[in-house]
C-alpha cells in the first residue's frame, strides 16, 4: 500500500510539473541553422542557453527552439502561422543569413522579413529582430544594403533590434565553427548573453503567477 501511495505521488507530482511547464507562457526562438544550433551537441543552442538564463533568473517562461537548418527569410513566411499557434509573448527572429548567402535579392529578404514581423506583431506577440552580416568578399555596397534591411524592417514596426548577431563574437577564440558561420557551443552562450538584456525588459518575472 505505501509503494502504490509513493507511486500515486510521484505521477500527481510530475503532472503538476508538466502542467506548470506548459502553462508558462512561451518565447519562441525562430530562425535558421544558428537558431537550431547546427553542428553543438543538444542542449548547447542558443535557445538552450536563454532558458538557463531566464530559470536562473527567477523567469518562469518556457523557450521553444524554432529554429530549421537551411532555412531563408521565406522559408520563415511558410512557418510563421506555426508560431503563432503556440501564442508565444516574445518571438526572437533570426533569418537572413542564407538569403545572403545564396544571393537572394535584397529586396526579397527585406518583404520576407516585413511579413514575418508584421504578422507576429498582428499575432499579439512581441519581436525582437536579430540582424546578421556577410562576409567581406561579398562586396561592401552588397553589404550595407543588407545590413540596412534589419535596421529599416525593425523601424518601421518599433520592433527590439539587435543590430549584429555576431557582434564582438568572432573576436573571442573558439566561439565560431571551423566553418567561419555558425557558433560553438560558446558563441551559442554568447549570443544567448547578448539577448538577454533585450528580452528581460518584455517579461514579467510573476508571469507564472498569472
Amino acid at each position: 500500500m505505501k509503494r502504490l501511495y509513493l507511486l500515486l505521488w510521484a505521477a500527481i507530482f510530475c503532472s503538476t510539473l508538466a502542467y506548470a511547464a506548459a502553462s508558462a507562457p512561451t518565447i519562441v526562438c525562430f530562425g535558421d541553422s544558428i537558431t537550431a544550433g547546427y553542428g553543438v551537441d543538444p542542449g548547447h543552442s542558443y535557445p538552450d542557453y536563454l532558458q538557463a538564463a531566464l530559470k536562473a533568473r527567477g523567469y518562469h517562461y518556457r523557450v521553444l527552439n524554432e529554429g530549421i537548418s537551411g532555412n531563408t527569410t521565406k522559408d520563415g513566411v511558410s512557418r510563421v502561422q506555426q508560431v503563432l499557434d503556440a501564442h508565444p509573448a516574445v518571438v526572437i527572429v533570426e533569418f537572413g543569413g542564407n538569403d545572403g548567402l545564396r544571393g537572394i535579392p535584397i529586396t526579397a529578404t527585406r518583404d520576407n522579413l516585413d511579413t514575418i514581423v508584421r504578422s507576429i506583431q498582428q499575432g499579439g506577440s512581441k519581436v525582437i529582430l536579430a540582424g546578421i552580416t556577410l562576409p567581406p568578399n561579398y562586396g561592401q555596397d552588397y553589404i550595407h544594403q543588407f545590413d540596412a534591411v534589419f535596421r529599416e524592417v525593425a523601424k518601421k514596426y518599433h520592433a527590439v533590434l539587435l543590430p549584429m548577431l555576431y557582434a564582438d563574437i568572432y573576436n573571442q577564440p573558439g566561439a565560431v565553427q571551423t566553418d567561419g558561420i555558425h557558433p560553438t557551443a560558446k558563441g551559442a552562450r554568447l549570443i544567448a548573453a547578448k539577448l538577454l538584456p533585450l528580452l528581460l525588459p518584455l517579461l514579467h518575472k510573476d508571469a507564472a503567477a498569472r
